[in-house]
């Protein structure tokens, strides 16, 4: 048996973290004791079939993790994993494309749970075309996984003006990701070393924000290009209830313009009929 191998009860503890719930709460919602949320994340005690499942549910875990956590309890998985192309796929497919159309000529593009851009519409490509030009020479051809373009030098980070007030929420954002997908963590921490050191040794993601200063309602970045600063806001959208570990992984993450100034060079600038999948 692989030593090394993901047990139950650390697949539990650490999705209970992720969800940022107490013992106490769990035991709560699950109608049980805390002493027995306690003896099953550290090993003394098994869950049933159905307490798992429920446990699971409570802790809104990925469907891979809780197919994971069910294998790794000796029970079947619950979930099934279908191919991008298959054909039980396509009216998601269809939706996941319709959002992307009527989002044009504001960029919008599909990932998935490895932060492959699997689908990009006209506004998103063309935006791609004005941040990161060299890079998307170099992939000619090739799939784009967006955390490598934020890694590489030449990505859109090397054109953002406000990376030190937009970095701690990024990379909160993605160290939540990791832990419910630990296969992230060389390009997490990968990225995270490049905006320390194009940010300077004295940049710490802890200071970034103060607990006085108030927080704006959404956090917008900001790049610098040839036509002018483009600013903008990000919004996701992902399938409210889905049963397939493909589908679940997938979000549309939409742009939208923070001031008029973008607005207007979008209007004047994107093109709406470059949409490409990936």
């Amino acid at each position: 048996m692989d030593q090394s191998a993901p047990t139950l009860p650390a697949t539990l503890r650490e999705a209970r973290h992720a969800a940022r719930l107490s013992q106490l709460e769990l035991s709560l919602r699950l109608g049980v004791s805390q002493r027995h949320v306690s003896f099953v994340e550290s090993g003394r005690a098994r869950p049933s079939r159905g307490l798992l499942l429920s446990w699971l549910r409570e802790i809104k875990t990925p469907l891979a993790v809780a197919n994971s956590a069910m294998v790794q309890a000796g029970f079947a998985p619950v979930f099934g994993e279908a191919k991008p192309d298959d054909k039980a796929l396509a009216q998601a497919r269809s939706a996941l494309s319709q959002l992307l159309t009527t989002h044009d000529p504001m960029p919008a593009f599909v990932l998935n749970a490895d932060w492959d851009v699997v689908e990009i519409n006209g506004g998103g490509l063309w935006l791609a075309s004005v941040l990161m030009p060299e890079l998307l020479a170099e992939n000619a051809g090739q799939g784009l996984n967006m955390l490598d373009a934020l890694i590489h030098p030449s990505g859109p980070l090397s054109r953002q003006i406000n990376l030190a007030e937009a970095a701690p929420n990024m990379l909160a954002h993605l160290r939540h990701d990791m832990m419910m997908r630990p296969s992230l963590a060389p390009k997490v921490n990968a990225l995270t070393q490049a905006i320390s050191e194009r940010l300077g040794p004295t940049f710490r993601l802890r200071d970034a924000t103060s607990v006085h200063a108030p927080l704006p309602p959404v956090m917008t970045n900001r790049f610098q290009t040839p036509l002018g600063t483009l600013s903008f806001f990000n919004m996701f959208t992902t399938f409210g209830t889905p049963q397939d570990i493909t589908l679940a992984s997938l979000r549309v993450e939409h742009l939208f313009a923070a001031d008029e100034a973008t607005a207007t060079i979008i209007r004047n600038h994107a093109r709406t009929d470059l949409a490409v999948s990936a």
